[in-house]
């Protein structure tokens, strides 16, 4: 059995509005000053304590928690459900399944977020698990410590488990839990990224996925 570890946001689904969106509320409920679009985007992929930490330096770790949960308030209201799968993305997710993969969600989002909206697209039913950050981010929050926690509940041996994402972060969770890795282009993430934080292989599109699949983990 191989196994195949997927990121979430930029990956499986363009998550962009929700989470732009829970980030403004989230600055403007704390006072923070904003941030351009480009940067916003770059929230996208990694967890909200690194990203906070990373632009808003001087943030206390009490106000990091205060402000994530001013995010979350708005995203479990309305942001988690403002996103639109990829297209194509679920035939592929279909034609790997049938091909013997056994499928999952590695992702930096809360856990309880991704069960949500695993239900709400109906998507539960292509992956085996869905793992994912804890609610406050304090446990595991980076891709590393999420890819070590899934690939430890899947029974995953790691010569047969390939981590796929659109950022730097999904392919340094990978190299750190000496996983291989894919870097998928239609998401937030550029070629020079995800190369230069050690993808093994690159797809364009959803429908590449089990071609670049195929020649990285044989």
């Amino acid at each position: 059995m191989k196994h195949l570890f997927f990121d979430f946001d930029g990956t499986i689904a363009n998550s962009e509005r929700g989470i732009v969106g829970g980030i403004k509320y989230m600055l403007k409920a704390m006072q923070l000053p904003p941030l351009d679009d480009a940067t916003y985007r770059k929230f996208i992929g990694p967890s909200l304590t690194a990203s906070l930490n990373r632009y808003y330096p001087t943030l206390t770790p009490a106000a990091v928690a205060e402000t994530i949960t001013h995010y979350q308030t708005y995203y479990l209201d309305q942001g988690i459900y403002e996103l639109a799968l990829y297209p194509g993305i679920e035939q592929t997710l279909a034609q790997l399944q049938e091909a013997g993969y056994q499928l999952n969600i590695a992702s930096a989002k809360p856990e309880v977020m991704i069960d949500k909206i695993a239900a709400h697209f109906d998507l539960g039913h292509y992956f085996a698990g869905m793992y994912g950050a804890t609610m406050d981010e304090r446990i595991r929050s980076s891709k590393t410590a999420v890819l070590a926690y899934a690939l430890d509940q899947a029974q995953a041996p790691l010569a047969s488990s390939l981590m796929i994402g659109d950022r730097d972060t999904d392919m340094q969770g990978g190299v750190n839990n000496q996983v291989k890795t894919l870097g998928v282009l239609y998401g937030f993430g550029d070629a020079a990224e995800l190369n230069g934080a050690g993808a093994m292989g690159l797809v364009e599109t959803p429908s590449q996925l089990p071609s670049g699949i195929q020649t990285v983990l044989g």
